[in-house]
């Protein structure tokens, strides 16, 4: 079953961050989620997540597990990296052994399992973060700027990775505001600008209209709504 959005909207006072959108995250499918800051992704992120509620409308989860990493990565800086990991272990109701060396190796932290999470530096930071995110092995895992600090290597074996997850039967959505690096593996693309729904469709119906790639189309969707003569041609 799909998590659907239906007609949400959500108001901080006298501003409205998200403004009746309606999408569907289907399983199985890695689904970005673009837009410039100030879209409304992150305040989206937190509604599917349940860290705030809409203002109107709804949305529905279904009866699976849930993982999520956010842009600021988040574990217990004094413990290290093993004990974070026994920690978050316990919350999720233990892991299988196969599937943490798994993590352990993909994400390359097995030399800094006895380092203190607090003295990581940003990459690692961002990798044990991720770790921690699908240690559970969720349903729907939600990654908001999952790339931040990595390196070029890092990038690439992580989006491999998780492609890999997605094809086992996973579902995945990424909040990001540049999706060059995930154009080739995305299933699914929905663009928001200044809390609306401009664009929600696969990937292979959208019609990039002369543009060389999904970042050029999308930039230049932003640009012209904003009316600037800067619109990419």
């Amino acid at each position: 079953m799909p998590i659907t959005v239906d007609g949400v909207r959500k108001e901080y006072g006298d501003v409205v961050a998200v403004d009746d959108v309606s999408l569907t995250i289907e399983q199985g499918q890695f689904h970005c989620l673009i837009g410039p800051n100030g879209s409304g992704k992150t305040t989206m992120f937190r509604m599917l997540l349940g860290l705030t509620n809409p203002t109107a409308g709804t949305i529905s989860i279904p009866n699976a597990t849930v993982g999520c990493g956010f842009q600021d990565p988040n574990f217990y800086p004094s413990l290290t990296v093993r004990e974070n990991i026994e920690v978050f272990e316990s919350m999720v109701g233990g892991v299988a052994e196969d599937w943490r060396e798994t993590l352990l190796d993909e994400l390359r932290l097995a030399r800094a399992l006895d380092r203190p999470a607090g003295d990581l530096s940003g990459g690692f930071a961002r990798k044990l973060d991720l770790a921690l995110s699908l240690l559970g092995e969720p349903d729907y895992l939600l990654l908001d700027e999952p790339l931040g600090a990595l390196d070029d290597v890092s990038t690439e074996r992580l989006l491999a990775f998780l492609n890999s997850y997605v094809a086992a039967g996973h579902s995945l959505l990424v909040s990001t505001h540049h999706i060059t690096e995930f154009e080739q593996y995305v299933d699914r693309v929905t663009v928001m600008h200044d809390g609306d729904l401009v664009l929600d469709r696969e990937r292979t119906a959208v019609e990039l209209d002369g543009h060389d790639s999904l970042q050029e189309y999308y930039v230049s969707m932003v640009l012209e709504r904003e009316g600037s003569t800067a619109a990419l041609e």
